[in-house]
């Protein structure tokens, strides 16, 4: 098994960490987001086993964050139709991690006009997390910063996710950057929702991001989605930029097409704190049987709705139907 490990390792040394082929970026850091973009999949009804499994292999792995799931208001959620990661309440969360902290730090996702984030956030002197992230869209954004606030205030790593980035007009998105340079927020992410986006594209977004930061020390972090197999080259794109902060989720697990998978990131990245056989291994053992149960990744529909720029709640809908692979009527539908 030793010998095994070497190996690995040496295919790892040869990987591309951004600025240069022969060297590594020691400020990108990875977060892992499976248990929170994969419940979008099963409403997040996830056992403890399987968050025990993510949790342990991020630490192994040499992961610098993970993502537990929403903060979700309860009044607007009910706990009767969604799993507790929907949730993350403390105490499910100290009863995966043992109640001892390690040094991979804890995130939790907050949406903004869905959490109660005055009451549900507690300080961080009495909570487990580390990091709130909080989703926005465009014009969510006053929400968003508010919420922002309130977590940096309470003591929280914070980070503000610009979600379905591809359809904010430039005018709209040069305004909100204006405002989110003046703001608390530690790291701004640039979201492909959708898919939809290209290398040119990213590459552009994050010039912008990094322009409209300068001089404020805040993060720039990207958060690919798949739907047409781009999002670990858009990954890769980001990094090129000078992105430091990278979204990821075991074997791609997330929301209809997925994420960009931790386990091609480790591969690309040289630093040598990231081990990818501990990734390698979680997916064998947990994955591929969660895969009998779950689909997720790459399929036709997810890439129809990628190319139309369009979110991929109808190919979802379409993949659990009883004509699950009828592309062309999906097609027809999709473009009338």
């Amino acid at each position: 098994m030793a010998k095994a490990k070497s190996k690995i390792k040496v295919k790892k040394a040869a990987g591309n960490g951004g600025d240069s082929w022969v060297t590594y970026r020691p400020e990108i850091k990875i977060l892992d987001c499976t248990v929170r973009d994969g419940g979008l999949m099963n409403n997040h009804n996830f056992d403890d086993s399987f968050v025990m499994a993510v949790y342990n292999t991020c630490l192994a792995a040499g992961v610098d964050y993970m993502e537990f799931g929403y903060k979700a208001d309860k009044k607007i959620f009910s706990p009767a139709d969604y799993g507790r990661w929907k949730f993350c309440d403390e105490d499910d969360i100290k009863r995966i991690i043992g109640g001892e902290k390690n040094k991979m730090k804890l995130c939790v996702m907050a949406d903004a006009e869905r959490t109660d984030y005055h009451h549900d956030i507690l300080p961080k002197s009495k909570s487990v997390f580390d990091c709130v992230r909080v989703a926005t869209y465009i014009h969510q954004i006053p929400t968003a910063l508010d919420m922002v606030k309130d977590a940096a205030d309470k003591g929280y790593e914070t980070t503000l996710n610009l979600m379905s980035i591809s359809v904010v007009k430039d005018s709209d998105l040069n305004k909100a950057l204006d405002v989110i340079a003046k703001s608390d927020v530690g790291t701004i992410y640039i979201v492909d929702s959708f898919g939809s986006m290209y290398s040119e594209q990213v590459r552009d977004l994050c010039r912008k991001f990094s322009s409209a930061m300068k001089g404020t020390g805040k993060q720039i972090g990207i958060h690919t989605h798949n739907n047409q197999q781009l999002a670990y080259a858009n990954t890769i794109e980001a990094i090129i930029n000078g992105v430091n902060r990278l979204d990821a989720t075991i074997d791609g697990l997330g929301r209809g097409a997925g994420n960009c998978p931790l386990e091609l990131l480790i591969g690309f990245l040289k630093n040598p704190k990231y081990d990818i056989r501990p990734v390698l291994e979680c997916i064998q053992n947990v994955f591929l049987p969660l895969r009998k149960k779950i689909e997720w990744g790459f399929t036709i529909p997810y890439m129809i709705t990628g190319q139309l720029n369009e979110h991929p709640r109808d190919a979802i809908k379409l993949r659990a139907s009883d004509n699950p692979d009828d592309y062309i009527a999906f097609y027809d539908k999709m473009i009338e």
